[in-house]
């Protein structure tokens, strides 16, 4: 599978954004899609997952209760809805897909996801 994430901007405190990651060469089915970034400096942080089969999410303390990760089983895409952005959320994003686990607190490692997509970046600005 190959990943492409999109909807990455510059936007302002406050507002929304919605990232999307579309899949080509296979489906998502049977896999974990994870949604990560990484600030200029610093690690790959994890922010949210999804497990297709089941589209139980999981997220990152830091962005619970702002960001949604969703799934479209038509288009074989994956978004992550982020509200009430914050300067701290400036960063690139991107786009992975794991192997299932039990759990999906069990793929919130970088080194867990095997594809990873192009990154979008994001901007916010106070």
């Amino acid at each position: 599978v190959q990943l492409q994430a999109s909807g990455g901007g510059l936007v302002q405190a406050g507002v929304s954004l919605r990232l999307s990651c579309a899949a080509s060469g296979r489906t998502f089915s049977g896999l974990i899609i994870g949604w990560f970034r990484q600030a200029p400096g610093k690690e790959r942080e994890f922010v949210a997952n999804i497990r297709w089969s089941s589209s139980s999410t999981y997220y990152a303390d830091s962005v619970k209760g702002r960001f949604t990760i969703s799934k479209d089983n038509a288009k074989n895409a994956v978004y992550l809805q982020m509200n009430s952005l914050k300067p701290e959320d400036t960063a690139v994003y991107y786009c992975a897909a794991a192997v299932p686990s039990p759990l999906l607190s069990q793929r919130v490692l970088a080194g867990s996801y095997d594809v990873w997509g192009q990154g979008t970046q994001v901007t916010v600005s106070s």
